[in-house]
């Protein structure tokens, strides 16, 4: 709204009156009062104009966070054959005195190590007390394949620590062929391995001592052999002849063949993602039933997961939907009430990828804090298109945080120049890029350069704690959780396949620690956090980073975790992301 004023005078008038300077001064201040009311007026019009409009929505809230039901689901779905599926469902029983009836007595043990059905019949096998045992059918006797099992010594089907952990990813080492027959398991030898040895505290009056082999660099190894059986005395797939600087055996027929295959050629491949929706589907997986007619289609973007079943009518392109497994439609009704954070990606000079996680109703002409969220492991991934609700939801959409990742030197997915350049030299590039992506953000002009905090977990812990010692002068505060310290005090076959071992490098293992830097932290805000029970990134080594940060006289804050391992789960996991919310507000206040 604006007011138009006009003062007229009329020249031919006899009741004009005489200029004088006592009338210029009253005019002039006539008119400086009513310039004066149209400011007054025109400027709170002006205001409440260009106000924008306060949004209705509710921020996600850490709460939010802890809340499994406000999450994206997926639908796991496995083939038993040609269209018979198998898919699990969570159901709960409150009643406490339900009738339960025992199907077969099998004399099976109950506390198995593991049990695997064959893929076609009724055999299966299973491990116990590390010996491995197979049984025609459920309900005939059980037939000991070894027995040479013994705790922490040998293990048999199972694998041990680090051969889980850095090499199956799974808690077996038994596999059925594809017929039922044969039956191959891995032995794997720990008798001459170091352990590793730390307390589980639990209610008891004394704690308990926790004993797991686990091979460190310079130190023994454990040694493994491959076994192939058809319930006889199983062969073991070896040649005495082999050292131990082996690192695979292929086994071949003694005796020669010619092969001769008849038939027409492949045709052209067949895409089956082409026409599906890009906005949803960036990354996309086909499971496929044992006939090849059926398949599942996994796919996952910056919108919601959206699995499916689809039935293949021919081999040129042609296939029908079945049934949409997911839709996730009550999660975006959940989200249609919360003011969520907006995601974007982009590439600095050095092109390579980053992603940010911007507030609600971002405003590039205001100052936000920002926080660095690191992994930088070798082969890793952070910026991505995936849909994702975690903790960076929470600060970005209630905090106003700026949530950042960047995949420097070091990560997967750009090439392998890139990826292989921290070959030998961990705690180098990929520590400097996070540094220099930070310098970065800075200079868009919308991040508060005195308000920049770095963390990470796990290796991402080590590189938040390399870059607190760095020095920069970049980062306020960091942030890390079960950090690796020293690599001299990881496991063998992870620390060696990206450092070899320190005769051969000896320079970058000395390098490459946290406590050589413990001076420098005098000058940053720094949170180390650690569970007590972690079997994978010892407590030994936050322990041994608070020594040397107690000896170098740094004043620094610290959260353990009592019997808890390296993922901090149940009540301790509420409790640490509550604990570096508080960490982080403080440092930004």
């Amino acid at each position: 709204m604006f007011t138009r004023v006009s003062v007229h005078f009329n020249a031919h008038s006899n009741a004009f009156p005489p200029l004088t300077l006592q009338n210029v001064w009253k005019i002039v201040l006539a008119v400086l009062a009513v310039a004066v009311v149209v400011i007054l007026i025109a400027v709170p019009t002006a205001l409440f104009l260009n106000e924008k409009k306060e949004d209705p929505r509710r921020t996600f809230t850490l709460n939010d966070y802890f809340n499994s039901t406000i999450r994206a689901r997926s639908f796991n779905l496995r083939w038993l054959s040609g269209e018979p599926v198998l898919f699990l469902t969570m159901l709960y029983n409150y009643t406490l005195s339900a009738p339960f009836r025992t199907f077969i007595t099998a004399d099976i043990p109950q506390d198995v190590q593991y049990l695997a059905w064959s893929p076609t019949g009724h055999k299966l096998a299973y491990v116990w007390m590390y010996n491995v045992y197979v049984k025609d059918s459920p309900t005939t006797p059980s037939q000991q394949v070894t027995f040479n099992g013994a705790h922490n010594r040998i293990l048999n089907g199972i694998p041990d620590w680090v051969y889980e952990e850095e090499m199956f990813s799974t808690n077996h080492a038994l596999w059925w062929s594809p017929t039922g027959r044969y039956l191959a398991f891995a032995e794997f030898n720990d008798t001459n391995v170091h352990t590793i040895e730390y307390s589980w505290y639990g209610e008891g009056q004394y704690p308990d001592m926790v004993v797991i082999p686990y091979p460190k660099v310079r130190h023994d190894r454990c040694s493994s052999a491959l076994y192939w059986s058809q319930f006889h005395q199983p062969e073991c797939l070896h040649n005495s002849e082999l050292d131990s600087e082996c690192l695979c055996l292929c086994v071949f027929p003694s005796s020669s063949h010619r092969v001769s295959i008849e038939g027409s050629t492949h045709s052209q491949p067949v895409c089956l993602t082409c026409t599906v929706n890009e906005d949803r589907c960036q990354y996309n997986s086909a499971y496929f039933s044992t006939e090849g007619t059926y398949y599942r289609m996994d796919c996952s973007g910056e919108r919601r997961p959206n699995p499916k079943v689809l039935k293949l009518t021919d081999w040129h392109l042609s296939f029908s939907e079945i049934r949409v497994l997911e839709d996730n439609k009550n999660l975006d009704s959940v989200l249609q009430d919360i003011a969520m954070p907006t995601v974007t990606h982009g590439t600095m000079r050095i092109e390579l990828w980053y992603q940010m996680t911007l507030p609600p109703n971002f405003d590039q002409s205001k100052k936000y804090p920002l926080l660095i969220d690191v992994y930088a492991g070798p082969c890793s991934q952070k910026s991505d298109f995936r849909f994702r609700i975690n903790w960076s939801t929470y600060l970005a959409s209630t905090e106003n945080v700026i949530v950042a990742s960047f995949d420097g030197r070091g990560s997967g997915y750009q090439g392998d120049k890139i990826m292989h350049s921290i070959y030998k030299r961990l705690g180098t590039y990929e520590v400097e890029d996070q540094i220099t992506a930070a310098r970065h953000f800075i200079n868009l002009g919308y991040v508060d350069k005195e308000k920049m905090a770095i963390w990470g977990w796990s290796y991402g812990g080590y590189v938040t704690s390399m870059v607190m010692g760095a020095g920069s002068g970049v980062f306020k505060c960091g942030m890390a959780v079960a950090p690796v310290s020293k690599w001299e005090y990881y496991d063998s076959i992870y620390t060696e396949r990206y450092m070899l071992t320190p005769a051969e490098n000896q320079a970058f293992y000395d390098n490459s620690t946290v406590t050589g830097r413990a001076k420098n932290f005098k000058t940053v805000q720094y949170l180390l956090v650690h569970g007590t029970a972690d079997d994978n990134v010892h407590f030994q080594q936050a322990a041994q980073i608070s020594k040397a940060l107690v000896d170098e006289q740094v004043d620094f804050d610290s959260m353990w975790y009592t019997d808890e391992d390296h993922s901090l789960g149940g009540s301790a996991n509420q409790h640490v992301y509550t604990h570096l919310s508080h960490f982080l507000k403080s440092c930004f206040a």
